[in-house]
C-alpha cells in the first residue's frame, strides 16, 4: 500500500526549507565577506520555521508517522484499535484547535492593532495567520488518517472473523 498524498504540505515544508538554507548561507557568506550581515535573515528564519514545522506535521499525520504510542497498538486486539485511534484523534484535535482558536485571535488582534515585527517593520499578523490555519490542515490530515485507519481496523477485524 502507498503511502497517502499530502502534497501542497509537503511543497510548502520543502519551500520553507530551502528558503531558509539559502537565506542563511547568503548571511553567512556576506557576514564573512563583508563584516555586514542581511537584517531579515532572523526574522524570515524564524517564520519559516514554524511553516515548516507544522506543514510537516501535517504531512506526518497524514501519513500515520506521528508519535504515539505504537507499541499498545500492536498488541491490542482490533475491538480496542479504533477507540484508541478516536482517543488519540480526539486529544490532537482539542490540542489543535485551541491554537487554531487562540492563534486565530491573536493573528486578529495584531491585525486591528497594526502592531509591526521589531526587526522588520513588516505587519505581525502575515507571519501569525500561518499558525492556526495550518493548524487546521494538521485536524483536516489526521481526520483523513483517522477515517482510513478506522476502514483498516474494520477490515482487518472481518477477517479475523
Amino acid at each position: 500500500m502507498s503511502k497517502p498524498k499530502s502534497r501542497p504540505e509537503a511543497w510548502l515544508a520543502a519551500l520553507a526549507l530551502t528558503i531558509i538554507c539559502l537565506i542563511s548561507l547568503g548571511n553567512v557568506v556576506v557576514r564573512y565577506t563583508t563584516n555586514a550581515s542581511f537584517a531579515f535573515t532572523e526574522e524570515f528564519s524564524v517564520f519559516l520555521l514554524v511553516v515548516l514545522t507544522f506543514s510537516g506535521a501535517a504531512v506526518a499525520a497524514r501519513q500515520h508517522d506521528h508519535i504515539r504510542i505504537i507499541a499498545l497498538e500492536e498488541y491490542l486486539p482490533h475491538k480496542l484499535k479504533r477507540p484508541l485511534y478516536l482517543l488519540q484523534w480526539l486529544l490532537s484535535v482539542l490540542l489543535l484547535g485551541l491554537i487554531v482558536w487562540y492563534g486565530g485571535l491573536l493573528t486578529y488582534e495584531e491585525y486591528t492593532w497594526e502592531s509591526l515585527s521589531p526587526g522588520l517593520g513588516y505587519p505581525t499578523w502575515i507571519y501569525l495567520i500561518w499558525l492556526p490555519l495550518l493548524s487546521l490542515a494538521i485536524i483536516i490530515r489526521l481526520t483523513q488518517s483517522l477515517i482510513e485507519r478506522w476502514k483498516q481496523s474494520l477490515t482487518a477485524e472481518r477477517s479475523d472473523v
